[in-house]
């Protein structure tokens, strides 16, 4: 590796090497997020904004992985929040047949990517989840779907099912 001496050193056998700068990665990757297009239901806050929210290629390769495993086309992912966990609300996650989807009380989101994946919010959960992105991880204690960058969360847990906001 070239080497050269330290500009300004009186010791002119200190040397430096020639290094590439190192490349700084995050942590933490997220997966590339797509808007979801609303396909049943479509929602408007108080501020006449329509509510929506993401689902990462993670999330909707998942899905899909499950609808064809499961051999059912018709399966969705039912994000729901209820109060409790150790911030004040938490996030609940269940696979549903479209099926059972309400057609009057939940909004069904379909990510843009061509997966098929779709996800299932009820009005008072799409409420507090407007803006944020549904994520698949895997971690070392296990894979889940994940709720990631809500904007109504103020603070929330380590392993992030529950969180806190501010009225």
């Amino acid at each position: 590796m070239p080497q050269r001496a330290v500009p300004g050193s009186k010791d002119t056998r200190i040397t430096q090497h020639l290094v590439n700068p190192p490349i700084q990665r995050p942590f933490s990757e997220s997966s590339r997020t797509n808007a979801a297009v609303v396909v049943t239901n479509p929602r408007k806050d108080e501020d006449g904004k329509e509510m929506l929210i993401d689902i990462t290629d993670r999330a909707s390769t998942r899905l899909k992985e499950i609808m064809a495993k499961d051999s059912n086309p018709s399966l969705a992912l039912r994000v729901t929040v209820e109060s409790g966990g150790c911030h004040g609300f938490q996030y609940l996650m269940s696979l549903t047949n479209m099926s059972a989807v309400s057609p009057e009380d939940d909004t069904v989101f379909e990510a843009s990517n061509g997966t098929g994946a779709r996800v299932v919010m009820d009005e008072p959960s799409l409420e507090l989840l407007k803006g944020s992105k549904v994520d698949f991880t895997m971690e070392l204690i296990g894979s889940q779907f994940k709720i990631v960058g809500n904007p109504a969360a103020t603070s929330s847990c380590g392993c992030g099912t529950s969180f806190d906001i501010k009225l």
